[in-house]
């Protein structure tokens, strides 16, 4: 997926520069040599869609040279791409599974995918999940795979999480970061959307409402209507 570097700069700085915050909240990621918020549960799939969508984060305004508010720069679409791969191959991911057994992305070949990466102690991937789930049931005759990537968190308390929010989705552990480093997601939650040919066709930041959901989504499900 092009420079994990850039990739990784580019989700911090290009978009956090460039606007592409949908949520109101971003919640950096732990990183090897920093303790993250303990938390508890993960593991999980499916369930009813979530009623309310989540606050849209207000543009920051800069002063202009007569002491106006300036207009917000939109991103580019060149500022996406590098920020999240979108063009490129997805990055290998293969993760042990909440309740047992291995996901293999290559093994998904032929299936449309949405993958996010989060954490228990993560606000807005709480508020998503539901949501997220919701869309996994309407879509699942297209094909859709939602999967979930736990970053560095007890495979009990992730359970325990998705048994929670009555959520059964596959969930895979990232124990060590090591995907969580490949894919470039230092914030959490963090979504790709990637085809059925493994290609990654767009990315977003959260915490996101069902608007930017349905977007990524039409791009994987070529020929479906997604609505929100």
């Amino acid at each position: 997926m092009g420079g994990k570097t850039a990739i990784a700069l580019g989700l911090v700085a290009g978009l956090v520069a460039g606007g592409l915050i949908v949520g109101g909240v971003i919640a950096l990621a732990p990183v090897p040599g920093v303790v993250a918020p303990t938390t508890s549960p993960v593991a999980g799939v499916s369930g009813a869609p979530s009623a309310s969508a989540l606050p849209s984060v207000l543009p920051s305004e800069e002063p202009s040279g007569s002491g106006e508010s300036a207009s917000p720069e939109e991103p580019s679409e060149s500022t996406a791409a590098e920020a999240f791969g979108v063009g490129e191959p997805a990055p290998p991911l293969v993760l042990p599974l909440v309740g047992g057994d291995t996901i293999d992305l290559a093994t998904l070949r032929g299936k449309p995918v949405w993958v996010n990466f989060m954490a228990t102690w993560c606000e807005p991937c709480r508020d998503e999940l539901p949501l997220m789930a919701g869309f996994a049931a309407r879509y699942e005759d297209s094909g859709l795979v939602l999967l979930a990537v736990d970053i560095k968190e007890d495979e009990s308390a992730v359970q325990t999480f998705f048994q929670d929010l009555n959520l059964f989705f596959p969930v895979g552990l990232d124990a060590d970061g090591k995907a969580q480093a490949d894919w470039g997601a230092i914030a959490l939650p963090v979504h790709f959307w990637v085809d059925k040919d493994g290609i990654v066709r767009d990315g977003a930041l959260g915490g996101i409402g069902p608007d930017v959901m349905a977007a990524g989504l039409g791009r994987i499900l070529p020929g479906v209507t997604v609505t929100p």
